[in-house]
């Protein structure tokens, strides 16, 4: 069956980061004059905890060091500010494209519909959007976690497709991330397009990309149809 829809995630999909969050957080407890005491995946194995109780990211980091500042024998006040501090460095605009993932959306734009279904705050991923100057080359962004559910439930997707009025068995999600991406492409009926990461993928996506260069020639098209 044809794809009509191509559907987008964005962190370590379309982007990342020019300055890692590694190192914004070690520049932030130098700013605060505090020993290290988490490291960034502490923080990023929190952030979903934090997610149904916040207004946005820099609310959701700050209750997130806050508490892992309490359990680790700090003040919260110490928690708050190491964030400030981090939110103070970071710059959202201040992105590159993973190689291919610009000319990926300009050419699948051409006879696709294209949109994005990102779990991430709605100011934080605009700016990101704006910065690869890919503003306004979406029909339909949904920020999973603020806007529906959060990936891997269905429900972004099925927001996304009902707004490009395509069914999910005519559509595709391109992602990096096994449990969020492939599984809520799955859950919701769409194929999944993943960024090969380097490890066993379980689930098993319909599609494993080694780049998204590879998008020139889209993985779902038979012979025939390219």
């Amino acid at each position: 069956m044809p794809i009509d829809a191509v559907l987008f995630d964005v962190d370590d999909t379309l982007c990342r980061y020019r300055r890692s969050a590694a190192e914004l957080l070690s520049l932030a407890f130098d700013d605060v004059g505090v020993e290290p005491f988490f490291s960034v995946e502490a923080y990023h194995r929190r952030y979903s905890e934090f997610m149904p109780e916040t207004d946005g990211v820099a609310d959701l980091r700050r209750e997130c060091f806050a508490a892992i500042a309490e359990e680790s024998g700090f003040e919260r006040d110490v928690g708050y500010a190491v964030a400030d501090a981090f939110a103070a460095e970071r710059d959202h605009r201040d992105v590159e494209p993973l190689p291919g993932a610009l000319e990926a959306v300009e050419s699948l734009g051409e006879d696709h519909a294209v949109g994005v279904v990102t779990n991430g705050d709605p100011g934080m991923q605009s700016q990101k959007l704006e910065g690869l100057g890919l503003a306004d080359a979406f029909e339909v962004v949904v920020h999973a976690g603020y806007d529906t559910a959060a990936k891997p439930d269905p429900e972004p997707f099925e927001r996304a497709l009902s707004v490009l009025d395509v069914s999910p068995e005519r559509a595709v999600h391109v992602g990096n991330s096994l449990s969020s991406d492939v599984a809520g492409a799955h859950n919701a009926g769409v194929g999944s397009v993943w960024l090969d990461q380097g490890t066993a993928p379980d689930p098993v996506p319909h599609y494993t990309l080694g780049s998204m260069r590879e998008l020139r020639r889209p993985p779902w098209l038979t012979e025939s149809e390219s």
